[in-house]
């Protein structure tokens, strides 16, 4: 990254909407009122130690205490040291003497539509039982476990199983080809392998245990593989070293006691496509991370024992590590879990699913909530949806069209929004509404947690003014940090705390308003310079996204002799039919939105957007494609290829 990428960036989107939390909500909140937050936000910035150290004391077990609550050699952080606990234990044992016992901690259904439950009492034996399994087959602590499967529950106990014994596990999205399930084992040097025999995906088959075979040709260090029967299709079983998931469990002890493990021992690794191609795998410990997404979970979600709580994402995020498995349940939560797509049979299964099960809290992500739009009102219209209560975003800024969506058809006006923004290296959320303190504004995710203090510099590390964009930085450790990348120290320093002196450099620009609100405006490398103006791709998106024919929109720079860069946008139309007229009067709109300046050269209509698995835009991917260059790099976290090539040629 050089310096030039790095300076202040100009803002041109102007947002006045404001929405204060419901009374009715903020009087049973955990957190009333924005002084209630201001005063727990001051005690956590000015001894940000006995603030977490007070938490880890009363809502985590421990085999023994810990010594000392931080230990800072920039950039390495050691939280709680000295102490034991163990995640497992925190997410399951806790709950058993307690009435949460017989409650539901997983309901789960399949694309297919069956359905299961399971209470803290039935996941914690499952748990036990495939500890005890994992034992047999010689994994112990610090042994990478890597697992390759649908979202089905054994996901979860998979999960949990693993952190029981102190084994690291790396969760790799089931749809990701076998070449990236290779590189990540290799990387990690997995010793075992979790997969099923397939999984359902809009009424299909996905051939999971298929492309697990081929990727463990060229996984040297897996030495055994347990598979799940789930769809009961047909798979080569390898004597040896493939083995029932079925018929090891009907073997296993439910006795399985939960490992003490120091605070810092690695819990899991979570590869995430990195900007260079070369993924990258995160590192995550065992208290400090426990810690905060427990505390941030109950914060943000506002959560109550009687809340269904649904996360949308798969446990191939951190979305669904921190806020599916292991947040919700150190909370002694109720999760919702779906295996399937969200449109099908019909574009309507979510809202089906949240009448069903009286679902109170939809946490999803602004892509997912795009698409809705797209597929028409006529969906959302023939479900009750009274049983939410409150609404979050995450993976993305959300434009402030699709907020006001949200809000109204899902929401019925009467639920807060919380639209969250983290990493999966901040290992949970790090700023964001409280649903019964803060007043929202469309498409701004507000304020820092507490513990979390955020700064906005240029390239030179110095704080920029009041909605001035810059860099987004983080200027002290928090509990739930990434610990460093698997395997790469170098990388570790050279990314993340080589640019700002002694500051977590996030990769976002952002600007803070004059009520102190944070704005991201896309990635650092996201910025277009046009004529000497630095530009946010994500306001030039939101002003398309106004216009009433346009469901999704991507912006990029583009190479250009005169001004420097120029704009291209990517754009997916809702049932509107490409034209020259429609392209003159995007252009137009944009102007009228946000001035001549963001007016776009390039149009493409095209039918979708290149994604990520996650639901993320890959603008590299755009990028070499306006600029007329081949795409290069890591291209294994790609949703559809075909949208690719179709983007490649000269289709509109």
């Amino acid at each position: 990254m050089n310096e030039t990428a790095g300076g202040q960036i100009d803002t041109v989107m102007q947002e006045a909407r404001v929405f204060p939390p419901p009374p009715e909500f903020s009087a049973q909140a955990r957190i009333k009122s924005l002084e209630e937050y201001r005063a727990i936000y001051d005690r956590a910035k000015r001894d940000p130690e006995s603030f977490w150290a007070e938490f880890a004391r009363e809502e985590l077990h421990w085999f023994e205490p810990f010594t000392k609550v931080l230990e800072w050699n920039e950039p390495y952080a050691n939280w709680f040291v000295g102490g034991k606990t163990n995640v497992s234990y925190n997410c399951l044992d806790r709950h058993l003497e307690t009435a949460r016992r017989h409650k539901a901690a997983l309901v789960w259904e399949g694309e297919p539509g069956d359905q299961r439950t399971l209470t803290y009492a039935q996941l914690h034996r499952e748990v036990c039982r495939f500890a005890n399994v994992l034992k047999e087959l010689g994994v112990g602590a610090g042994d990478r476990v890597s697992i390759y499967m649908p979202m089905v529950p054994e996901l979860a106990i998979a999960m949990l199983a693993c952190a029981r014994i102190g084994a690291v596990h790396s969760v790799i999205f089931a749809g990701f080809s076998a070449e990236a399930i290779a590189d990540r084992n290799h990387d990690a040097e997995a010793k075992l392998q979790i997969t099923a025999d397939g999984g359902w995906r809009r009424g299909k088959v996905l051939p999971l245990k298929a492309t697990v075979d081929e990727a463990l040709e060229k996984s040297p260090t897996v030495q055994k593989c347990i598979v799940l029967r789930r769809v009961g299709n047909e798979v080569s079983m390898k004597e040896g070293r493939d083995y029932w998931w079925h018929e090891l469990m009907d073997q296993a002890s439910a006795d399985c006691p939960a490992e003490p493990l120091d605070s810092e021992h690695p819990l899991f690794i979570l590869y995430t496509s990195g900007s260079t191609g070369k993924p990258k795998g995160i590192r995550h410990t065992t208290a400090g991370y426990n810690l905060y997404v427990k505390k941030t979970f109950e914060w943000v979600f506002d959560y109550r024992d009687e809340d269904l709580f649904w996360c949308t994402a798969d446990c191939g995020w951190i979305t669904g590590h921190s806020y599916i498995v292991y947040g919700p349940l150190s909370a002694g939560a109720s999760v919702m879990m779906y295996e399937g797509a969200p449109n099908w049979p019909a574009e309507d299964r979510f809202w089906r699913i949240i009448e069903q099960y009286g679902v109170n809290t939809l946490y999803t992500a602004p892509t997912a909530i795009r698409a809705f739009i797209k597929w028409g009102d006529e969906h959302v219209e023939k479900h009750d949806l009274s049983s939410l209560r409150l609404l979050g975003t995450v993976g993305e800024g959300i434009n402030p069209e699709a907020w006001m969506w949200y809000h109204e058809k899902i929401g019925g006006g009467r639920c807060p929004i919380v639209d969250t923004w983290w990493q999966t290296e901040t290992g949970g959320i790090m700023m964001s509404p409280l649903p019964g303190a803060t007043p929202t504004k469309p498409g701004s995710c507000t304020k820092p947690l507490p513990g979390i203090l955020p700064r906005i510099v240029d390239a030179h590390g110095n704080d920029v003014p009041v909605n001035q964009g810059g860099w987004l930085v983080i200027a002290h450790p928090w509990p739930g940090m990434l610990r460093g990348i698997w395997g790469d120290d170098e990388r570790y320093v050279e990314q993340y705390w080589s640019q700002v002196p002694r500051c977590y450099l996030t990769g976002d620009n952002a600007r803070i308003d004059e009520d102190g609100y944070y704005w991201i405006m896309g990635r650092i490398d996201d910025v277009i310079n046009v004529s000497g103006h630095r530009l946010s791709t994500i306001e030039v998106e939101s002003a398309l996204v106004s216009h009433e024919a346009v469901a999704e929109a991507a912006a990029v720079g583009r190479p250009d002799e005169i001004k420097g860069q120029a704009i291209a946008v990517f754009v997916v139309l809702k049932d509107a039919e490409p034209s020259d007229e429609l392209r003159n009067e995007l252009r137009q709109h944009v102007r009228k939105e946000i001035g001549a300046l963001a007016q776009p050269d390039d149009i493409r209509f095209t039918n979708a957007l290149p994604k990520t698995r996650s639901g993320k835009i890959m603008r590299r991917l755009l990028r070499d494609i306006a600029s007329g260059k081949e795409t290069v790099g890591d291209t294994s976290t790609l949703e559809d290829y075909t949208v690719l090539a179709k983007l490649r040629g000269d289709e509109e």
